[in-house]
């Protein structure tokens, strides 16, 4: 009984206190409006007169959603002023900053750095750039912070492999302070399933980096299976399309596969249709770990305090904290890792 009160004392009552655990969320999707405007406005390439015009350019609108492809269009305009490596070091330190702000305790960060060198810059710098805002805001604030490196799917398996090696290049354990701690393979599912890219998977698991992947968000459970069995991966982002199969859920629970939800994204992109209850339900009864997750704060104009809003509604508080322990103990960032200045 003691125990009992001790753990609902030590329970915030409001969602928004929990210390959370943010395993996806991509850089180019969760760039702050302001700050996107701002740059625009520096380099003359904002495409409209007003804030409000650019935000409607940058955030989903309800009747763009339905499909991935459409959710992927609003990546378009942030790439304009990021080839430039101190404009992705200040957005990098922004996203950051915001998620502290909503409480994140532990965030790792997706990057897909070769769509960052179309004016110059090399796969290196644009890695370091991001590292480099990484520690720019872990001095700051008190969170510890990693980023994993994207290939994009669309680039090939060959693209893939160079992005391999790169990230375990500049891998957390050649770095003193911020490294890359995991590999990705992300952008449209359709025709590039997870088997073309299980040699980069092999070279960074090879180089110790931590292993998820973008997969069943629109395409069925095969592709999670592949994901699981050819490229050996901890972690599925999405996973939507498991809830097809008996069989793949029990594996995911046999096997501890985390899943990382991404709610409000789900509906937007059509992975899961407006008014039918989110797959992380499902999971959740099944004993499979999930992490609750943004995927891009600006496109789904979300954050992770209104995606435990979500939940709260079915899930207790107490039930929102356990998750977030879970992905923690899920994250590719290594024990030993501090946070930053201000928690010393």
């Amino acid at each position: 009984m003691a125990a009992s009160k001790s753990l609902k004392r030590s329970v915030p009552s409001d969602p928004t206190r929990i210390e959370k655990v943010e395993l996806h969320q991509h850089v180019d999707g969760s760039i702050p409006v302001p700050l996107i405007w701002q740059l625009m406005k520096r380099h003359g390439l904002n495409p409209v007169k007003t804030i409000t015009q650019m935000e409607r350019l940058l955030t989903l609108q309800r009747r763009e959603e339905g499909t991935l492809i459409r959710y992927l269009d609003k990546f378009h305009y942030p790439l304009w002023i990021t080839q430039f490596y101190e404009n992705i070091t200040r957005v990098v330190e922004a996203i950051v900053e915001e998620a502290y702000q909503n409480h994140v305790r532990l965030l790792e960060l997706r990057y897909s750095p070769i769509i960052h060198t179309y004016a110059g810059l090399t796969l290196r710098q644009t890695i370091s750039a991001a590292l480099s805002g990484i520690n720019r805001a872990k001095a700051r604030y008190p969170i510890q912070a990693g980023l994993i490196v994207i290939a994009m799917r669309q680039h090939g398996p060959h693209i893939a492999k160079i992005l391999a090696r790169s990230a375990v290049s500049e891998s957390q354990q050649f770095h003193a302070r911020t490294g890359v701690i995991g590999f990705d393979v992300a952008g449209a599912e359709r025709g590039n399933p997870p088997l073309l890219f299980k040699e980069a998977y092999t070279i960074a698991g090879t180089g110790g980096l931590g292993l998820t992947i973008h997969a069943g968000e629109d395409e069925g459970p095969f592709a999670i299976w592949q994901a699981i069995d050819e490229l050996g991966v901890t972690r599925i982002g999405h996973g939507c399309s498991a809830v097809q199969d008996k069989v793949l859920l029990k594996r995911l629970a046999r096997d501890k596969i985390l899943i990382e939800c991404c709610i409000t994204s789900n509906y937007q992109t059509g992975a899961v249709k407006r008014g039918c209850r989110h797959p992380i339900f499902t999971f959740l009864e099944h004993g499979i770990p999930v992490a609750i997750c943004t995927d891009n704060t600006t496109v789904s104009n979300t954050d992770q305090n209104r995606e435990n809003k979500q939940l709260v509604r079915r899930l207790s508080l107490s039930h929102l904290v356990s998750i977030h322990k879970t992905a923690r103990a899920y994250s590719f960032i290594r024990p030993g890792i501090r946070a930053g200045k201000a928690a010393i």
